[in-house]
């Protein structure tokens, strides 16, 4: 029990110091405050711009898709460019475990972005007055629905290039119809029967479910669902990634 309990700590710590890493070099850089904070930004502009009602309404959509590209928007700009450099390799063959660089990249995107959820939260608060009904449902949103898209963000960024422009292209092929199909500005009951079975595949779904309860009182889904549902995705995408760095790096 000692030593399963002492192993974990150094993967902790070794993960805690490749997500460190990440927060010193790469917040700053301009695509990801671009990418991670201005663009919902200027969706949610676009979507509230003419809108009838109360432009707070759109607070806890604007804070879930922040969330979306915050958080997935850090490791496919970190890893390309440190293959580049090739000290991803040097990390790759660091005595430390894979599940702990997957872990320890997808905790910089999950950092990053619960900070910039707080600029959508305060606004809401402070500029249209939003309450908040529910701490809970909001916490748990945000922790588990950012971990989720960092985590989305390191599988993605598996794939084996040097530039950060191809993963983002692919990813955003997966980002955008997100928005569309998780509740975010359409109502869930209001997308066709037929396509709607695709809201169920989305964890933005549940993590914006989560959000508006925190907002509104009430959710689609049962919480305890919405948060099953998000640690299901989460494992999920930690698996395949591991899967996918062991294969890329033999």
């Amino acid at each position: 029990m000692a030593d399963a309990c002492g192993q974990l700590c150094s993967e902790l710590n070794a993960a805690w110091a490749i997500a460190k890493k990440d927060i010193l070099i790469y917040y700053l850089k301009p695509n990801i405050i671009v990418s991670g904070a201005l663009f919902p930004l200027f969706m949610f502009l676009a979507f509230a711009v003419g809108r009838p009602g109360d432009p707070s309404a759109l607070i806890p959509g604007l804070i879930a898709i922040t969330i979306l590209f915050s958080a997935s928007s850090i490791e496919p700009v970190s890893i390309p460019i440190e293959r580049r450099m090739k000290t991803f390799d040097r990390l790759i063959s660091a005595p430390v475990s894979l599940h702990a660089v997957v872990l320890g990249e997808s905790m910089s995107g999950f950092l990053y972005s619960i900070g910039i959820a707080f600029v959508p939260l305060l606004a809401g608060i402070i500029l249209f007055g939003t309450p908040i009904l529910n701490v809970l449902p909001l916490v748990l949103g945000l922790v588990l629905t950012s971990f989720c898209f960092a985590t989305m963000g390191t599988l993605f960024a598996a794939y084996p290039t040097e530039s950060p422009g191809d993963i983002m292209s692919m990813l955003n092929l997966v980002r955008l119809p997100l928005i569309f199909v998780s509740g975010v500005f359409i109502p869930l009951d209001q997308i066709p029967a037929a396509g709607r079975f695709v809201t169920y595949l989305s964890p933005l779904t549940y993590g914006n479910d989560l959000i508006h309860a925190a907002y509104a009182g009430t959710t689609i889904f049962s919480p305890l669902f919405d948060v099953a549902m998000l640690l299901v995705f989460i494992a999920i995408f930690q698996f395949a990634a591991n899967r996918l760095y062991r294969k890329f790096n033999e």
